[in-house]
């Protein structure tokens, strides 16, 4: 079977190529390399340099290679500063898949797998389920939620069938460490591996799940073989809800150094985001929990490794209105 994934080279993209290779998928990785690394690719695939919102390539990608499936995980996925990007956000984010869906449709592809977020619940009350209403606060949450609502509308007009995953919080080994705009725990240890205190945004009471990456990328892999699955959205992730001050702490054991916290003004953000998983555990097979200690450990090894980096500047910022302090 041939499977296209979108930000392969990404940090969750990688490893859903990792395992699809394991599954003995041929895998194309479509990816412009903003957010992710030549490095991270798995071997046995083939890389194309591109975006998925240039849709002359995205068309001679299909003619040419004759997906079975699609995966796509390709966003810019700073759901903070997407309030700040709105026409960059939408662009990438919406457009872009609006894109890799026409030709999803024109191509007969099996099944288009989609990574959500739990950005699309906005301030709805915790833990989040499927059945809530969708109420996203920001731009990120709202592009999401229309590529969600696109891909229902495709599938009742033209039978395309897909897949949706809201994964949350995802950390762990290949993840951008050097993105100041996104993963609060690779901003922590790159923070640490520099030499800086850890920055938090309000008082640091603001709670999240945290989820290591071998806990979803399997699954998500797997899932176009599961047809209980089609036409359905997941909440995947952690159970078990940490606020920042708490996950500070635990990185900084993690690192083997004591805790230095510097507290920034508070930024507009949903104050307490986690969900409930009940329909995932009921439809596949019950996945890996990976405890946060263990996680961070294994991050932590990696990170070390590696060292701490540092990207590109950010140069698309649209308005700088109430733009939060080192942005």
């Amino acid at each position: 079977m041939k499977a296209l994934v979108t930000g392969g080279a990404g940090f969750i993209g990688s490893h859903v190529a990792k395992h699809l290779i394991k599954n003995n998928y041929d895998i194309t990785i479509l990816d412009d390399l903003t957010g992710g690394s030549l490095e991270n690719l798995p071997p046995k695939t083939q890389f194309i340099n591109g975006s998925i919102t240039d849709y002359e390539l995205v068309k001679e990608m299909f003619n040419t290679e004759k997906f079975d499936y699609v995966y796509h995980l390709a966003a810019y996925a700073a759901e903070g500063l997407s309030h700040f990007i709105r026409r960059f956000n939408y662009t990438n984010n919406l457009i872009g898949s609006v894109n890799l869906i026409n030709e999803s449709v024109r191509h007969k592809v099996k099944c288009f797998v989609f990574t959500s977020s739990i950005a699309v619940y906005g301030a709805n009350t915790p833990p989040m389920t499927e059945a809530m209403s969708p109420l996203p606060e920001d731009p990120y949450g709202v592009a999401k939620y229309a590529v969600e609502m696109d891909l229902e509308a495709a599938h009742k007009q033209f039978g395309l069938d897909y897949i949706v995953f809201r994964p949350h919080n995802v950390y762990g080994e290949n993840q951008n460490i050097g993105d100041k705009y996104r993963n609060v725990i690779g901003i922590f240890m790159n923070q640490i591996l520099s030499g800086q205190q850890l920055t938090i945004f309000g008082d640091g009471k603001q709670s999240r799940a945290f989820t290591y990456i071998d806990d979803v990328a399997p699954i998500i892999a797997q899932s176009v073989e599961n047809r209980a699955a089609y036409n359905n959205a997941f909440n995947i992730g952690g159970d078990t809800p940490y606020n920042l001050n708490e996950l500070a702490q635990a990185v900084c054991q993690a690192m083997g150094v004591e805790a230095e916290l510097t507290y920034l003004a508070a930024r507009n953000e949903v104050t307490h985001a986690y969900c409930d998983h009940s329909k995932l555990l009921a439809t596949f097979d019950s996945p890996p929990k990976t405890d946060l200690t263990t996680g961070l450990a294994r991050m932590a090894q990696w990170v070390r490794e590696v060292g701490a980096q540092q990207t590109e500047l950010f140069t698309e910022i649209e308005l700088n209105e109430g733009l939060p302090a080192g942005w």
